[in-house]
């Protein structure tokens, strides 16, 4: 699967679906985000089962604010809706690679026990 570009009106319909999802905040301005770019199409057409979507910061400037993206690019991993990895910075291919098997390998219920815990936890205090 290639690519996708999300945008303000499409990102939240995207990240919460079932499944999993990366996105690649970036901007045409940087320099590490253009290298980041070929590596991140690539492992798109490896893992057709995962969604590659592209945010440009730019140009969708309100959802980078709302998402807090301080420095690009920045690299976010949803699954079944549930953000399971943001980190700033590009990733080399074999970390890519990695990051998505760990992704794939996630016990999601357990994920969701521990986001009722931290919600809770919140809440009460």
């Amino acid at each position: 699967m290639a690519t996708i570009n999300v945008t303000e009106d499409t990102f939240e319909q995207t990240v919460t679906g079932e499944g999993i999802v990366l996105v690649d905040a970036w901007a045409s301005w940087c320099g590490p985000c253009r290298a980041f770019a070929p590596t991140f199409e690539k492992a798109s057409e490896q893992h057709e089962d995962v969604t590659f979507a592209k945010l440009n910061t730019e140009e969708n400037q309100q959802l980078s604010a709302a998402l807090e993206i301080q420095s690009i690019p920045t690299i976010m991993a949803f699954r079944d809706g549930i953000m399971v990895f943001r980190d700033a910075g590009a990733l080399p291919p074999a970390a890519l690679e990695d990051l998505i098997g760990q992704i794939k390998g996630l016990d999601m219920d357990e994920v969701r026990r521990q986001v009722a815990e931290q919600n809770a936890a919140r809440d009460a205090e």
